[in-house]
Order: C-alpha cells, then structure tokens, then sequence
C-alpha cells in the first residue's frame, strides 16, 4: 500500500461518499487510487467551486465534505472556497497535492506555500513528511473540522509522500490531542445565571446565528422558545432555526433585516445571543445591544465571546447541549405583553414595495418559488441583491436555507447546490442568483450535465451587478463605475449548448405556470427572470 492509497483508506474509514476536485500531476496518485474505490469523484470546471460543492454537501448532511485538488494554482485557486467555508464555520476537509518534498522551498513548477497561504482561513493544517502519519492526520483532520467551532482542515501531501510506501496501515479508533479539547457542555452555574435573569426580564429575544444549525439545535431552540414564549430572531447564517411563519419568529436582523427584527432587539431588555459573532452586518453598532438590556452571549468558541461586544452573562459550550440543559430547569417567566407589541410591529413595520408590473418582482417571485417548492426542500441563495431578497422573502418550513454569509462569496450558489443535492438526492434544491454570480459558476453547468445532478438553477437578471450598483445609486447619487455587465450571454442558447432545459419570465403574469413547470420534474432547468435593472432591495 502506498500513501495514495492510504488516503483513500482514510476517507473510506470516515464513510465519505464524494470527493470533489480538479486533477494535476501533484495529486495524481491520489486519484488513481481512488478509482478502486466505491467513493464518487466530481470534477468541478474550476477549483473554488470544490470548496463550495463540498460546503454544501457538509451542510445538508452535518459531516465534513472533501475536495482534492493539485499544486501550485489549484491550490491558491481553492483558496477562496475554503476561506468561504472557515468564515461560515462549515466543516471541510482539503487534500491539496504538493511538489516533491526534497524541492520544497525551491520556487519549482507549480510550487506553492499552500500551508501558509491558507493560515488565516483554516481552522488547522497539516503538510505531511512522513507517509505512516498519513492515517493520524486524517483522523484527527475529520475530528477537528467536525467539533468545537467547526471549520476546513488543510491537508498538504507531496507527490513523493503520496507514492511512498507505507509500512502498516492501522486507522485510529479515537483521537487524542492535548492541545485540542472543544467545550460542549455549558457551564451549570452560568446556565443557572441565564434562568435567573429570564426570570427577571420582561422583554427577552433570542437571535440565534449559524451556530445553531451547525450544533444540529434547531428542535432544543425551538422548544425552548415555544416552553417560554420567547421571540426569536436571527443573523443572516440563522435563517431556517425557525421556521418563517412561526408566530415566535420575527425575522432577519440587521442593515438588511426586518426593521421589526432590529427594533425587537433593540427594545429588549435581555438578548440571549447564540451561535453568532456579532459581526458587522448583524450589528452595525455592538454598542446599541448592550445598551439597557442585559447581554447573553452562548458560543461554542470562546475567543468570539467578547471579541466584538461585551457580555453580560458569557457562556462556552454548545447550543443543543445547552438548551437541552435549560430546558430541564423550571423558569418562572411569561411574556406575552412583549409579544403582543412584536405583533403589532410586524404588522405596522412592513416594508412597503411599489414593483413595475413590466417586469419580475423579486420579492413577490421569492415568495412564490418558495411557496411551490417541497416543505423540505433546500434553497441556495448567491450574494448580492438576490440574497437580500431571498433572506427577506424565502419562506422557510422544513427544509434549509444556505448562502455565503460571513465572506459574501459570489458564485457560490450553483456548486454549493450541486453538493447539497447529492446530499441528499431526494430532496428538491433550487439555487437563486443574479447574472452577475450566475458568471462566476456557470462553468458547473457542464459538472451538472456530466455527473447528472438535477439542480434548479434561477437568474434575476438585471444586467448589472445590482449591489454595487445599488451602493452606488446611494453613496455616489447614481455615479455608476463597472457595474454594467452588457456582453453577458445569451441564457437560452447556454441552457442549450449544457443539454439544460430553459424558461424566461419576462414579469409576474404566468409567474404561476412558469413556477409550477419549473419545480414539476426532478431534472435540470435554468429560470431567467427579467428583474428591472433599477429595482432596490430597500
């Protein structure tokens, strides 16, 4: 056995399924040894996207996803999938292929510092030297994406260590590492703490983050909120941990939230934060939510406890442990006072459209998709205007909702959709983008075809990167620098050169039949919708 195939072992070990990547002599062994095994490979059309595909595989299914990729610019162009991944907290494991070991260091053919180009975006990497490492590393690659705050694994393997033979093949039964012990469980006396101050507060919120979905707490949350009649709201990352049209949940907070959301959590007086950062877009002022309410703050990684707001009450560990233990204790609380007023806000607070009836409504359209689509069926949203409205009218019941939150990574809908869906074949998965993220990855539209993965695929199309040129509108009083994107192709004829089935919706007036046909069969379709190029998400 030599390493190549000891990786291969490896992944089979830890049941992995599909493997996701881009071939070059640096990791050839490996996908040579991969061909005895019953594990799938997908070849993606550019590196970045086996980042994406294996995120969204990791996502559906809770375990990490893998991509493998050679040397040198396969590596740096993985770059970006796996910094998308680490900011988002979704498990990855990255083989990447590297130069013979003896001419590290040498500037040779498609050599590059893959380990320390990637430091600031993995949550750890590994360059193998000694080819009977190869089963440690693995295991404890797959333990450490996989619990604590999770996140992408870097594995570094030159091509010599991967032809090496390897003297015994033994996987480890567990992993023990001295310098890596995540907290799960919370600590009993802050989780007393947190009761405490329920007990005393009369307008409490929780926001739950990604966290939640990532600690598989969505059902321990929900029963928590529902026992104590406590509303919920959530980041951009903690879409789906409520459903929509539940009563307790009053939506997205922050610059492109629900302005009920943010004044819900403005006006409380006790803010159970959960499984988020308190980034930026979730909170433009950190200061604002301290400020006359008491500060919760529950994460699974204490350095993002007061790292950009102070808490009240901090507490390590992870969401379903700990709500599983608070909801063993009895509080004494009711709120429905508070909630009646969050009612009237969600009520009085929405936001008021005036759409072109010449054209596709997104919202309205959103609404619609969501409404035809399977209870449980999983929504790919990209970045851009397409995601601030598909996070503002997506409706979410049983299924998912995954987007680029942390990094806002154009592009990553259609890859992150096909893994997602080979997840889980059954389920239905739609990804949404704009004519500008559709360019990124409409390469895929050739992995789909090739590996026969049924992915709905919808293009608002504005001609224009509509974001930008929507900041610009704002900033630059409609000042506008390359944001027109004339010369894009022509969808119709591109669906067709993919062998993909296409579908205009030119406004809302058969948006119904148009849907229905869209979503009837389980193949490939793309939907362009003409959106005017005007329109604002606010």
């Amino acid at each position: 056995m030599i390493g190549a195939d000891a990786i291969v072992k490896c992944l089979e070990e830890e049941k992995v399924k599909y493997v996701f990547g881009y071939p070059g002599v640096a990791i050839c062994p490996f996908y040579n040894s991969i061909l005895d095994s019953s594990i799938e490979t997908i070849l993606v059309r550019t590196e970045q996207n086996a980042a994406h595909a294996a995120s969204g595989l990791a996502r559906v299914t809770g375990r990490p996803g893998v991509c493998a990729v050679t040397s040198g610019p396969g590596a740096t162009n993985v770059i970006t999938g796996i910094a998308t991944a680490f900011a988002d907290s979704i498990p990855l494991i990255c083989i990447t292929g590297q130069v013979n070991s003896e001419l590290l260091g040498s500037d040779v053919f498609q050599e590059a510092d893959i380990t320390g180009a990637v430091e600031s975006f993995v949550k750890y990497s590994y360059l193998v030297k000694d080819v009977n490492d190869i089963p440690r590393i693995f295991k404890e690659a797959f333990h450490i994406a996989s619990t604590g705050r999770k996140g992408p694994v870097l594995i570094d393997i030159p091509i010599d260590i991967q032809n090496a033979e390897i003297k015994k093949f033994s996987y480890p039964e567990r992993v023990s590492m001295r310098t890596y012990k995540p907290t799960v469980k919370g600590n009993m006396v802050q989780i007393k703490k947190v009761a405490s101050q329920l007990e005393k507060a009369k307008k409490p919120i929780i926001c739950a983050g990604g966290g939640v979905l990532l600690s598989d707490a969505e059902t321990e949350l929900r029963s928590f909120a529902q026992k104590y009649g406590i509303p919920v709201v959530s980041t951009m990352m903690g879409i789906g941990v409520m459903p929509t049209e539940d009563p307790l949940y009053f939506g997205m907070v922050g610059n492109n939230g629900k302005p009920y959301a943010n004044r819900a959590m403005n006006e409380s007086d006790l803010l159970i934060m959960v499984g988020a950062r308190v980034a930026d877009r979730a909170v433009s002022q950190p200061d604002l939510i301290t400020e006359n309410k008491v500060l919760i703050h529950i994460d699974v990684d204490p350095a993002e406890i007061g790292k950009n707001v102070g808490a009240a009450i901090p507490l390590v560990g992870d969401a379903k442990h700990i709500f599983r233990d608070l909801l063993e204790l009895t509080i004494d609380c009711e709120h429905q006072e508070w909630l009646t007023t969050l009612d009237t806000y969600r009520r009085t607070m929405v936001p008021k459209r005036n759409p072109d009836p010449s054209y596709v409504d997104p919202a309205a359209f959103i609404t619609l998709l969501s409404e035809k689509m399977q209870a449980d069926g999983i929504y790919v949203a990209d970045v851009g205007q397409n995601q601030i409205w598909s996070c503002g009218y997506h409706i979410v019941r049983d299924g998912k909702f995954l987007t680029s939150g942390g990094m806002g990574t154009m592009g990553y809908s259609i890859p992150a959709a096909m893994g997602a869906k080979l997840a889980d074949k059954k389920r239905q998965v739609v990804a949404v983008c704009g004519d500008g993220s559709f360019q990124m990855s409409m390469m895929e539209l050739a992995t789909m075809n090739q590996h026969h993965i049924p992915v709905k695929i919808v293009v608002l199309k504005n001609n224009y990167l509509g974001m930008v040129r929507e900041y610009q509108h704002y900033t630059y009083k409609d000042h506008y620098s390359v944001v027109d994107l004339s010369g894009s192709p022509d969808l119709e004829k591109l669906s067709a050169a993919y062998g993909m089935d296409f579908a205009r919706l030119e406004n809302m007036d058969h948006a119904q039949e148009t849907v229905d046909a869209f979503l009837r069969e389980d193949k490939s379709m793309l939907l362009e919708c003409l959106i005017n190029p005007m329109d604002l998400v606010k």
